[in-house]
């Protein structure tokens, strides 16, 4: 059996990485699946401490959002009922997002609440 240690270096992180995207897709309950459990932990206790990834704003969140749903501000508007004026505003960072546009960027858009509500 293959001894596990602790992720140290950049170096051990990479060589994790690549292990775990071999054994990605086993089953749990078996070695394999057993292995992939606790390279993702150890993986994701070295980014916790090496790679913090900053939280997005509201307005971050919305135009990843947006890219990855291929959904461009005319297409929001309709979507949300409103002008595409308002949603350029909005996209700009001239005009606040009130909370009926938070809702809606949570509940149809999938954009988790904590990161609307964070600023």
């Amino acid at each position: 059996m293959e001894t596990i240690r602790p992720i140290k270096t950049e170096q051990e992180y990479e060589l994790a990485l690549e292990k775990l995207s071999k054994i990605f897709h086993a089953k749990p309950s078996t070695p394999e699946g057993d292995l992939l459990e606790v390279l993702s932990l150890l993986i994701h206790e070295y980014e916790q401490k090496h790679h913090k990834v900053e939280m997005l704003s509201p307005l971050e969140a919305l135009k990843y959002e947006m890219e990855e749903q291929g959904l461009s501000q005319t297409g929001l508007a309709k979507r949300v009922g409103m002008s595409k004026s308002t949603i350029s505003e909005i996209m700009s960072g001239k005009k606040q997002m009130s909370l009926n546009f938070l809702k809606f960027l949570h509940n149809e858009l999938g954009i988790p609440a904590h990161i609307l509500l964070a600023y």
